[in-house]
């Protein structure tokens, strides 16, 4: 395991430098959130490698983006004097950001009066939970399904999705290379969760550099010979 200070260009071309010309060309995939930097640097030290967009963090600029109907629409209302309306919709948050399976019966409820009195949030809801179908279980198909759901996102005529629209399309190789492929970022975010578990153990660290040595001998597998004592054979 490889751990760098800081999350920069910088860093990751210490990586590459540390894996060498042969180890790069070798790198056929790599998940990633969507950062550009990430991207420019991929391409520049790995030739062969196909970049792959966790679905976690395309999954949040999408729910991100119907929240931020939500919020004009409720605006809207408020400016307008529409009572009805901000009645209809207040405390509205969760009912559209939350997977329907999780929603509870009040919230379902709240999704109801949503699709009765502003049509506007409730097509920004469908669209939220047909794009998270895309990373449901299943083959090609899945790439197809992207494509129609940007098409349907570009003429949809709800400014948050017209410009998300046109953000998707930059990614859009690189969603289907995660649909292609299955890479997402998971085994990273669970290795962070331990590592967040470290600091608060230690209740925090002074330097950057403690927490990368804690880090490798707790993560890495490494086994120092400490002074006084005979190394343990694996």
């Amino acid at each position: 395991m490889w751990v760098g200070k800081g999350r920069t260009k910088k860093t990751l071309g210490e990586f590459f430098d540390a894996l060498g010309e042969q180890g790069c060309q070798r790198i056929a995939l790599v998940s990633a959130d969507g950062a550009d930097w990430i991207a420019d640097m991929v391409g520049l030290r790995c030739p062969n490698a196909r970049l792959c967009l966790d679905p976690f963090h395309v999954v949040s600029w999408v729910t991100s983006a119907a929240d931020q109907v939500r919020r004009r629409v409720v605006g809207e209302a408020r400016r307008g004097g529409d009572k009805a309306m901000l009645a209809a919709l207040s405390d509205a948050r969760w009912a559209v950001v939350k997977n329907p399976e999780r929603l509870t019966d009040r919230q379902r409820l709240k999704l109801a009066q949503i699709q009765q009195v502003n049509n506007q949030l409730y097509r920004a809801y469908l669209l939220k939970e047909q794009f998270r179908q895309i990373f449901a279980p299943g083959g090609e198909e899945r790439i197809l399904t992207l494509d129609e759901w940007l098409i349907w996102a570009d003429r949809c005529r709800i400014p948050e999705f017209v410009e998300l629209a046109r953000k998707m399309h930059r990614y859009r190789d690189d969603i289907a290379n995660t649909l292609t492929h299955g890479l997402t970022n998971a085994l990273v975010e669970g290795l962070n969760s331990r590592v967040r578990l470290i600091i608060n153990v230690a209740r925090g660290f002074r330097s950057v550099e403690a927490l990368m040595a804690l880090m490798q001998l707790h993560l890495g597998n490494y086994q120092p010979h400490l002074p006084g004592r005979l190394p343990t054979l694996a």
